[in-house]
């Protein structure tokens, strides 16, 4: 599992780490040293899968942006990490809308543990970004510039079985499975829709696992 992730952290050493850490485990990270970076990141909509945010950080703090990010409503998974140690920051992180909360210094292996949680607890009923696209994952409705595109039903289940599992390979079995169960078409038909899908995100979007099955890494 993987995603995009917003990393809101102004120690610039330990961001770095964050960012290395979590590319090393197929997450692609925008890192931003400030609220204000991250908030304009955020209006142009990119999509992002999860955010981990600091909350000492120079302009608003990070409680004050994600409560203007629940406000708008914006659901996407939220955790802190931040050095306030006392309760009240602890009581104030969760009711600003935090999903999770953790205590510097974190073990990395914990954090990686806490993402995958918040990834699976919101990925049934989200709308997942695949570039300049969103598609909802609970009516399998694909949008552009939030104009819905007419997708034939099983390529849209194709699509939301890949990605719920980005990232990682999902068997050929594993598709007619899910798709067609036991009247399988063969994977001929398999083919036809991924090259849709390619000729929609682009042809690096899904890797063909020779002999196995497709990984969407877009």
């Amino acid at each position: 599992m993987s995603g995009k992730v917003l990393l809101l952290e102004d120690d610039t050493l330990f961001g770095e780490t964050l960012v290395d850490f979590l590319e090393e485990e197929g997450f692609e990270v925008d890192h931003y040293t400030d609220s204000r970076s991250a908030a304009d990141s955020l209006f142009e909509k990119k999509g992002y899968d999860i955010y981990l945010l600091d909350v000492n950080v120079p302009g608003m703090n990070g409680f004050e942006l994600l409560e203007r990010l629940r406000a708008s409503g914006d659901e996407t998974p939220a955790i802190y990490i931040t050095s306030a140690r006392d309760k009240e920051a602890l009581f104030t992180g969760f009711n600003s809308g935090a999903d999770d909360y953790m205590k510097k210094p974190i073990d990395l292996d914990e954090l990686i543990l806490r993402i995958r949680v918040q990834l699976r607890r919101h990925t049934g009923a989200k709308k997942m970004s695949v570039g300049p696209y969103l598609f909802d994952m609970e009516r399998l409705v694909l949008y552009k510039d939030e104009e819905p595109l007419a997708l034939p039903r099983k390529l849209a289940e194709l699509l939301a079985l890949l990605l719920s599992n980005r990232g990682e390979v999902v068997s050929s079995e594993e598709i007619l499975s899910e798709l067609y169960g036991d009247e399988s078409p063969g994977n001929g038909v398999i083919r036809v829709y991924i090259n849709k899908l390619k000729q929609l995100f682009g042809k690096e979007s899904i890797s063909n696992i020779r002999g196995i099955g497709y990984c969407f890494e877009a």
